[in-house]
């Protein structure tokens, strides 16, 4: 599964805590088999990164706290970062029904964001995104 290349206007790290090609443990548990998964980071970025809760537009069952979108992925988002609250239209398709859905921002952070490389379940993941550093471990 390829998750495609960064949005238009993404703004490459200048200095990373892991560069493009480091081989990292994550910590995150955003999908099955994510947690203490072995990854190589095939993109690194500045910008802010948000959580979101939302109803997918092919009548799926409410998500609460996705975890992450970036500024980017938002439909004229303005100014960044949003505040908690604020409703905004998501434009990524991370996931079935996410694409042009009504969202609302659960919180926001200035870390820098990643995307990531790996195997979960036998199958490889390719430009996974996203992974906020705190997520991340040397491995």
């Amino acid at each position: 599964m390829d998750g495609g290349p960064a949005p238009e206007g993404m703004v490459p790290a200048e200095d990373p805590e892991f560069p493009v090609g480091t081989e990292v443990t994550l910590t995150a548990d955003h999908m099955e088999g994510m947690e203490g998964a072995t990854a190589t980071i095939s993109g690194a970025f500045d910008t802010t990164t948000y959580s979101v809760s939302f109803t997918p537009t092919d009548g799926g069952e409410p998500v609460t706290d996705h975890k992450w979108v970036v500024h980017e992925e938002l439909e004229n988002p303005g100014d960044a970062p949003l505040a908690e609250g604020t409703e905004v239209v998501i434009t990524a398709d991370h996931m079935t029904g996410m694409e042009g859905a009504e969202a609302t921002i659960d919180s926001a952070t200035e870390e820098t964001v990643y995307m990531v490389d790996y195997e979960a379940d036998g199958m490889m993941m390719t430009n996974h995104k996203w992974v906020v550093e705190s997520e991340i471990e040397p491995a």
